[in-house]
């Protein structure tokens, strides 16, 4: 039913600005397309403006139309134009032959044919095409078809598809994802065949495709065909080493199955990306410290410090930025601390020093998703009793910089700049960590000068030692 209503949907509401641009083209004897997701988009409800446009004119022949035009990808035929405040990125048809890398097209040709153009594309459902002076819609390949069924099919032969560049494999998966399609059974069967074909595509491009797909609504769906085409394995091992490991919970689903869950949850949560990845891999820790007590039940003791440690490794081997690596290690390494009434002032300033303000809101999002993902809804009470004692403390001092002296204060006071100086400082913000209302200089100082004195005294009885 759905795809008979698709194929009478043959018009594409074309946006006034971009008829103006198209007349440009039309007055000089070529023509212009809106291309790919914001087409597809538009016949299943969803609004897209990220236009993607192609055209038979060569990319010099649009340079000669336009005042201001970028050469962004010439090399691919691609230009932005730049007009009365909008740019608009320009794309010649064009066919393509042989892809040795799998990555890339050995040569790339210009031609003026529309279909010649639509058929070098993934997907049917990414191969519709509206022109921009009319707004009809071009579906060489039942993309609206498809649309209704909610397949993601391969264009053509799936397998030369994915052959042509081997990272269609995981825009496959993050189609489905984020459409909630179902791959097409041929189209699957070949990703199965080529997931080997992975291993030849940039690690930055990989991960850029498993976050689009981390941002999906439902995650999982993407994740699963990855695992099921045996694209996950080769991609992130970690985390297939997590299926078939049990967890304690009558009923419980695996390591994996949970993550998956996790990340859903994150999804549900509209949380960023960050949180994404530290969800997806806060658990991969678990295979490598698996154990089992005198009764037979098992535990994954210091799963979280291992998991971080592991989570670094394979976002540096994404070529995740420092700053992703070092906020989803931390988080994961916290995520198993669990807040307790009886804390004490001095243990939450701790936590608040170890943690980073910063990062408190990202921890409390990872621990959220687990929480819902093991019992079916966080822990809100014990998260707002948290929140608050946090927002009760977050003004007093738990950072050297918060210490009312300073090293040169120290140094005045007799105190020579030294290693010793620095654990003379460590001390002290220990104290008033515990006991705030001794941070004031003349306090601070009088206790700098005695942990001086013994440090030295403690220092020099075990040079004393070792020389007997």
């Amino acid at each position: 039913m759905f795809s008979a209503i698709f194929k009478t949907m043959k018009r594409y509401p074309v946006p006034d600005e971009i008829k103006a641009f198209a007349k440009v083209f039309a007055e000089n004897g070529y023509s212009l397309y809106i291309v790919g997701g914001a087409v597809r988009d538009h016949f299943l409800g969803t609004a897209n403006s990220d236009y993607d446009f192609c055209t038979d004119a060569q990319p010099q022949q649009v340079v000669e139309m336009f005042r201001k035009v970028i050469p962004t990808g010439i090399k691919h035929g691609t230009v932005t134009v730049l007009l009365r405040g909008a740019s608009y990125e320009v794309t010649t048809f064009r066919s393509e032959s042989d892809y040795t890398d799998s990555r890339h097209p050995d040569k790339v040709t210009y031609i003026t044919d529309l279909h010649g153009d639509l058929s070098r594309r993934d997907f049917t459902i990414n191969a519709l095409a509206a022109d921009c002076t009319t707004g009809d819609v071009t579906d060489e390949f039942d993309g609206l078809g498809d649309l209704g069924k909610g397949l993601v099919r391969a264009i053509g032969n799936p397998r030369e598809r994915f052959k042509e560049d081997a990272l269609r494999l995981m825009r496959l998966a993050r189609f489905c994802s984020k459409l909630d399609f179902k791959p097409e059974a041929e189209t699957f069967q070949a990703a199965k065949e080529l997931a080997p074909t992975i291993a030849n595509v940039s690690q930055e491009r990989i991960c850029d495709e498993l976050s689009k797909i981390l941002m999906t609504k439902v995650p999982s769906v993407g994740l699963s065909i990855l695992e099921n085409t045996g694209i996950l394995a080769i991609v992130l091992p970690e985390l297939t080493a997590c299926r078939a490991i049990r967890q304690n919970k009558v009923g419980a689903c695996d390591v994996l199955e949970h993550i998956y869950n996790c990340v859903d949850a994150a999804a549900a949560n509209g949380y960023g990306l960050t949180v994404r990845l530290a969800v997806l891999l806060h658990d991969i820790g678990k295979p490598s410290t698996m154990s089992f007590n005198q009764y037979g039940i098992m535990r994954f003791h210091g799963h979280d410090v291992q998991g971080s440690k592991m989570a670094k490794d394979v976002l540096r081997r994404l070529k995740c930025s420092n700053r992703t690596i070092d906020d989803v290690g931390l988080i994961i390494s916290e995520h198993m601390t669990r807040y307790t009434p009886n804390w004490t002032d001095g243990a939450v300033k701790r936590f608040i020093r170890r943690v980073g303000k910063q990062n408190l809101d990202m921890l409390f999002e990872l621990q959220r998703c687990d929480q819902i993902a093991s019992t079916g809804a966080p822990n809100t009470e014990e998260y707002e009793t948290f929140t608050k004692r946090i927002k009760e403390l977050e003004d007093q001092p738990m950072n050297l910089k918060d210490l009312a002296v300073t090293g040169e204060d120290l140094a005045k006071a007799g105190i020579p700049k030294s290693k010793t100086m620095g654990e003379v400082l460590g001390k002290l913000l220990e104290m008033v960590v515990d006991y705030p209302t001794l941070n004031d200089k003349e306090t601070l100082t009088k206790q700098a000068i005695i942990l001086y004195e013994s440090l030295q005294t403690s220092k020099s009885l075990k040079r004393n030692s070792q020389n007997l």
